[in-house]
């Protein structure tokens, strides 16, 4: 597998699928870009996806705290492209894709998000929501005050895990998310505090690709919160539900994500020219 320096961070990535479109895909926290093998794989000869590993995950470099995470991550992404790509994110990774939306315009042809987990913006429009959404991450929050990873492993995969079930991981698994929960408080200024300031400039209602949300009909309420604040900025968003997915439906659906993908990308190729 290929590995390199990409916006100034030693990156390691893979080529994924066959097709005559290029995308560049970024993962989800606590993944690698392996995961995208499944969705490659159902989208068939659509699309042939470089997927990079953020840091601190597979075999990109760790994280060491210099800088703020979405920014690298970002200029990372940004590294790969040299013309506008598709650009495909899931959770952190979305929130990645949308920022290289706003910084670098020039390298974005459109925008494919599943869950993009900008929680400002689902709290900024819902308020309500916050304590209910407090209340899922309640068991993570504890377990970082008390510096228990594994306590706080289990609680965050219980609201964006599989389904699986905490104990149904092998122990292997379990120690190595524990081992990345300071990579999830290291987003917390970026998700909940626009770091970036995409919410706070009003730089979403500029992004002019075309941009589809997807989301799952069993994944927390705050995403349906986030992806409704997101279509209702961005001019040419379109959002859709996959039945029956949650918040790893990339994988766990991958059919039903790539059905969206390709109808999605479908209908923009006479926009795009």
């Amino acid at each position: 597998m290929p590995q390199g320096v990409r916006g100034g961070f030693p990156t390691h990535w893979t080529a994924l699928g066959h097709g005559p479109r290029h995308a560049l895909a970024i993962h989800c926290s606590l993944s690698h870009s392996g995961s995208w093998g499944p969705l490659a794989r159902e989208l068939g000869g659509a699309l042939r996806l470089t997927a990079f590993d953020l840091p601190g995950h597979g075999q990109s470099a760790a994280w060491t705290g210099d800088g703020e995470i979405q920014a690298v991550s970002t200029a990372m992404a940004a590294g790969f492209l040299e013309a506008p790509t598709d650009i495909i994110g899931h959770s952190f990774g979305a929130t990645v894709a949308l920022r290289l939306a706003v910084e670098r315009p020039d390298l974005v042809r459109t925008l494919i998000l599943y869950e993009p987990v900008f929680f400002a913006v689902g709290l900024h429009d819902q308020p309500g929501l916050r304590a209910g959404h407090e209340a899922e991450m309640a068991e993570y929050a504890a377990g970082m005050a008390a510096g228990d990873f594994l306590r706080a492993a289990e609680g965050f995969t219980r609201v964006w895990g599989d389904r699986r079930g905490w104990t149904a991981l092998p122990e292997g698994a379990r120690a190595a998310m524990a081992a990345q929960m300071p990579l999830i408080e290291a987003a917390t200024d970026a998700l909940y505090g626009d770091a970036g300031g995409m919410l706070s400039s009003g730089a979403l209602t500029r992004i002019s690709v075309p941009v589809l949300l997807m989301e799952g009909s069993a994944s927390p309420a705050i995403i349906a919160a986030i992806n409704a604040g997101l279509v209702a900025r961005i001019p040419e968003a379109l959002r859709v539900v996959v039945q029956g997915a949650g918040h790893m439906g990339p994988i766990s659906h991958a059919r039903g994500v790539a059905e969206e993908i390709r109808g999605f990308l479908g209908g923009v190729q006479g926009y795009l020219g």
